[in-house]
């Protein structure tokens, strides 16, 4: 058998190659066409999932499974916490009302007891008044003397005090003008005579004085 020559060798060694590249050439393009499908099923599944709108459901269940249930303990206490807060305001409230009840019942009743003293006070200076000067030194007079200063300093200790009248200007909040006086010496409206004296308890008033005021 003769040998081939070498032109016909090089042309069959040129159509092997030529083959095997065709063959890699096909293997790729199946695999990229392989790639391009995988690709667009994606796409396609990823796009049905948006426009539904819905979830898998063992997503949905995995939330369910971790989401923590309130203790019915913690719902009692809150609730036990709450109504305590509300009774405590309440009575916070309540003591508040007591408190100002007692203050407005021990002013009325203060009020009154001394309303019911100030005669006796009154009484008290008219006597004093009327001791004739060769008396004022004797025991009676003094020891009238001690009882009035001791119950002006009771008074005081009380929160009661007299209210000023002569030479001040007339108010009808302090005084009350039983008569009118002409005194040119005094200006218009002021009181001349002190008739009774008022009294005020903290700065409110008990009696008001009896004065006379000049026009």
């Amino acid at each position: 058998m003769e040998e081939e020559s070498a032109p016909a060798k090089e042309c069959q060694e040129e159509s092997g190659e030529v083959q095997a590249e065709a063959g890699e050439e096909g293997l790729e393009e199946a695999a990229a066409e392989d790639r391009q499908a995988d690709t667009a099923e994606e796409s396609e599944a990823a796009e049905g999932s948006d426009i539904t709108g819905e979830e898998e459901p063992g997503r949905e269940e995995k939330k369910s499974f971790f989401k923590k249930k309130k203790d019915p303990r913690d719902e009692r206490i809150e609730a036990l916490t709450d109504q305590v807060k509300r009774q405590m305001a309440e009575f916070e409230n309540f003591r508040k009302r007591t408190d100002k009840e007692k203050s407005a019942m021990y002013e009325m009743g203060a009020r009154d007891i001394i309303e019911r003293i100030l005669p006796v006070v009154d009484n008290l200076e008219r006597g004093l008044a009327a001791v004739p000067e060769a008396e004022k030194g004797s025991s009676i007079a003094e020891g009238m003397e001690k009882i009035y200063k001791q119950f002006q300093k009771t008074l005081e200790e009380a929160g009661v005090k007299a209210i000023e009248a002569v030479g001040q200007e007339f108010n009808p909040d302090f005084h009350n003008a039983v008569m009118h006086v002409e005194d040119e010496a005094l200006g218009e409206n002021i009181v001349a005579e002190e008739l009774q004296k008022g009294y005020l308890y903290r700065e409110n008033v008990v009696r008001h004085s009896m004065v006379k005021v000049a026009n």
